[in-house]
């Protein structure tokens, strides 16, 4: 018997979701699977109706990524992804600045957010006007932002760069314009431990992720004499501190692939919430654990509202021509630097040595 078919579904809707429910079942209640089972169903109609493609991020809920994502994982895949592929419709299941990346790199494309609404607290920061000013009061500098920004930041911007790669970047931005200190926009805690693994000299900004800043080095110690033995994997969007008191630091990609890889008996994330749920349907095996910080914005989006999206063709992005052709080529030249050979990992053990940064 296929298990859905026990929670009042239709025997077909059970068999069609069956996969689904395995990916989910230990973050779904079968009071809501019903509901949740039949939402999945009827979005995967209309994406073959309307012939478009969901990008669920690393924080969105199970339901959502494992049930309706065509493509998963961080902001900047998932429009390099939809861009390659055949589709008329993006729907960007995260926030704001990610749907305007897709936009960015798929001009061509419709671009919808379920939400107007999903905003994001680094993103709004910072804005174009800002960073033309940090350019006046620091001339010749290279300018580098963070992916994680709306599209007026990164279109006055040299280069963009992600938490997996901005080491690399740093480094081969102070090469090619021949310096020995960059511009490293917006997020202060990842230019800080960016900072600690460079030679290169960092000026940052002071902004920051409501859900990484809340995180504090008196959770892990809880976490610890809670569960002794779990291991503890944190993102560089955390204060330095965080990431000194963690055993790996890494970009959500370097994090998924380091349980997948090593398989611990017990792991703390100090990232989103959702991200420990969504990797916990394809380890099953491994036990997450920990304090949970979850992103208020992200969580704007649910599957009845990309089921609106997606029915009523609602809440279109869009990026002025200019603007999108300028930030266009700094998120360009960021893809055609060659790829780490690996996920990009922090080494702690570097980190521990006190880097002086300048903070706007």
């Amino acid at each position: 018997m296929v298990m859905g078919a026990a929670f009042g579904l239709t025997k077909e809707l059970a068999e069609e979701t069956a996969a689904v429910w395995e990916k989910v079942k230990d973050h779904t209640t079968p009071m809501e699977w019903p509901v949740q089972a039949a939402l999945i169903s009827e979005i995967n109609a209309l994406k073959k109706e309307r012939n478009a493609v969901i990008l669920a991020h690393n924080y969105m809920t199970p339901d959502i990524f494992h049930g309706v994502g065509d493509f998963v994982g961080d902001s900047l895949a998932l429009a390099k992804e939809a861009a390659k592929v055949d589709a008329k419709v993006i729907v960007q299941a995260g926030v704001h600045f990610m749907a305007e990346t897709s936009k960015i790199l798929s001009p061509e494309k419709t671009v919808l957010i379920p939400d107007l609404r999903a905003g994001c607290s680094l993103a709004s920061s910072i804005t174009g006007a800002d960073v033309r000013l940090i350019k006046e009061r620091h001339p010749g500098l290279p300018v580098i932002t963070y992916v994680n920004t709306t599209a007026d930041v990164k279109a006055e911007t040299d280069i963009c760069c992600t938490s997996a790669n901005a080491v690399q970047v740093v480094e081969w931005a102070a090469k090619e314009w021949g310096v020995d200190k960059v511009i490293l926009i917006p997020d202060e805690y990842l230019a800080r431990n960016v900072a600690a693994q460079t030679s290169v000299g960092i000026i940052a900004w002071a902004g920051h992720c409501e859900v990484h800043k809340r995180f504090t080095t008196q959770d892990i110690a809880d976490m610890r004499e809670a569960w002794p033995g779990a291991e503890v994997l944190a993102h560089p969007e955390c204060p330095e501190e965080i990431l000194q008191a963690a055993d790996f630091a890494g970009s959500t990609a370097a994090m998924i692939s380091y349980v997948e890889k090593n398989r611990p008996k017990k792991v703390v994330l100090i990232t989103e919430c959702s991200m420990a749920s969504n990797i916990k349907g394809d380890v099953p095996e491994v036990e997450f654990v920990g304090p949970c910080n979850m992103c208020p914005h992200m969580k704007r989006i649910t599957l009845e509202n990309i089921r609106d999206c997606l029915l009523h063709m609602q809440f279109e992005v869009t990026v002025e021509p200019e603007m999108q052709e300028k930030a266009r080529a700094a998120v360009q030249r960021m893809i055609d630097l060659p790829p780490p050979s690996k996920p990009a990992r922090y080494d702690l053990v570097r980190a521990k040595h006190s880097v002086a940064v300048e903070l706007i």
